[in-house]
């Protein structure tokens, strides 16, 4: 599964700002009916969010975050759901420990069930993310929830700090065959970070990045996508490898062997 290149999130109390996340050429829109949506708005909000979703969304794909299934709000946003015409493309579970979280839900939702994406967002989860990461497999995958899990760990938000999380994410999702989301950067006028950080978070196998800001989403779909000259050059790894039966050969001097192959599959 390739994961969507950007992902922006939209407060599901805020239904006036839907179409225009739909409109913001975000790979993905997530509607957000946890952190984003004081108590009070909880109702009103899910009966937004899945009188929306409810319409076919053709620029990109369009799911919800339900809240934790640790809590009543969760409950209630599944049985909603279930009750409901809505068709997301996908939804997220927050507070994810185990892909056991993930198989309850299918299982509760049966044929209804898009594709599920945890988000990983505490300690708790690092022992599971091998087990997290194969129950989103394969039309799912992973999201780091980098704010709670530097909360929940007294980790700062810098690179450092998070960086083991991260790689661990990397590499579950790599083995399991899913899709891959880095948490935002939380700075919305700091593009300059933005493009720094998500540069170093694409090199390390991340597929995308969610957004804070409709602002955010060029820069990121631009990072994840291959350039002319990188296209160019896996165009001429992939006739190299095939020339060679599928053995090793010589690129202007590199060794192609199939592991070169395959990354250069993947940009293809």
């Amino acid at each position: 599964m390739r994961a969507f290149r950007s992902l922006l999130f939209v407060p599901g109390s805020r239904p006036d700002r839907f179409a225009k996340a739909v409109a913001s050429g975000a790979d993905a829109v997530c509607i957000d009916l946890e952190d984003a949506v004081a108590p009070k708005d909880k109702d009103a909000a899910r009966r937004a969010t899945l009188e929306f979703l409810t319409m076919a969304h053709d620029a990109c794909a369009v799911g919800f975050r339900i809240n934790a299934l640790s809590t009543l709000e969760g409950f209630r946003d599944v049985i909603a759901f279930a009750d409901s015409a809505a068709k997301p493309t996908f939804i997220m579970t927050p507070k994810t420990v185990s892909g056991g979280d993930l198989h309850r839900l299918r299982a509760a939702l049966g044929e209804r069930c898009p594709p599920l994406w945890p988000l990983v967002e505490g300690p708790d989860a690092l022992p599971a993310l091998a087990d997290i990461a194969a129950a989103a497999a394969p039309s799912g995958g992973v999201m780091l929830g980098g704010v709670d899990y530097a909360a929940a760990t007294g980790a700062k938000m810098g690179w450092d700090a998070l960086y083991h999380i991260r790689a661990a994410i990397v590499a579950a999702t790599a083995a399991a065959g899913c899709g891959a989301v880095d948490a935002p950067y939380l700075n919305a006028a700091d593009n300059a970070g933005l493009e720094a950080e998500t540069r170093r978070v694409r090199d390390l196998g991340f597929g995308g990045r969610a957004c804070i800001h409709p602002a955010q989403v060029e820069t990121i779909n631009r990072l994840f996508s291959p350039t002319a000259a990188e296209l160019s050059k896996a165009e001429k790894i992939a006739a190299a490898f095939a020339a060679a039966g599928g053995g090793v050969a010589l690129l202007d001097g590199e060794l192609v062997e199939k592991p070169v192959h395959d990354a250069a599959a993947r940009a293809l």
